[in-house]
């Protein structure tokens, strides 16, 4: 799955600026950019996914990746590393998955990460899990191969039928 982000411009300018202004940072261009470009993307991105989308505008890396930690450190932002030793950004609040359980796809291949949306936890009665995972936010992470890294004997294997029950034997 490769990694989309939105058109710069898409969000209202005007509550971008504010909301920064609210959070003690001042609204420059670059800063605006990066938190819309946070926005609009599908998924966590990294340092350089943002400065190649915003390559067009003439900020160097640098500025980038500050504006990336002061939008982390005042929590307009998130900063994860998701075991493969790349921090990779994504925005909280209104446009985040703040409430409840977040589950991340890893493909263990490319890297490439995204949200699985609509994907629940059932838990057992009587199981002994964290109460946070019943009552608070958390977050779940799947690693294995995306479906552009799936090998053709993978892709075979994956679509025959499973049986419902074991073989006895």
């Amino acid at each position: 799955m490769a990694r989309t982000h939105g058109q710069i411009g898409r969000l209202d300018r005007a509550d971008l600026q504010s909301e920064l202004r609210r959070h003690g940072l001042r609204a420059t261009a670059s800063r605006l950019a990066v938190l819309e470009t946070l926005r609009t993307a599908d998924s966590p991105s990294s340092h350089g996914e943002v400065a190649d989308v915003l390559a067009s505008h003439g900020w160097d890396r640098t500025t980038i990746y500050r504006n990336l930690l002061d939008l982390t450190r005042v929590g307009l932002a998130r900063r994860l590393d998701l075991g493969d030793h790349i921090w990779r950004f994504e925005p909280t609040g209104e446009r985040a998955a703040d409430e409840g359980l977040i589950w991340r796809f890893v493909c263990s291949e490319c890297g490439d990460v995204s949200l699985l949306r609509g994907v629940t936890l059932v838990v057992a009665e009587g199981a002994q899990i964290p109460a946070s995972l019943r009552e608070e936010h958390a977050e779940l992470q799947v690693r294995a191969h995306c479906d552009a890294c799936v090998t053709p004997s993978e892709k075979a294997v994956s679509a025959a039928p499973v049986d419902e029950e074991p073989a006895e034997g």
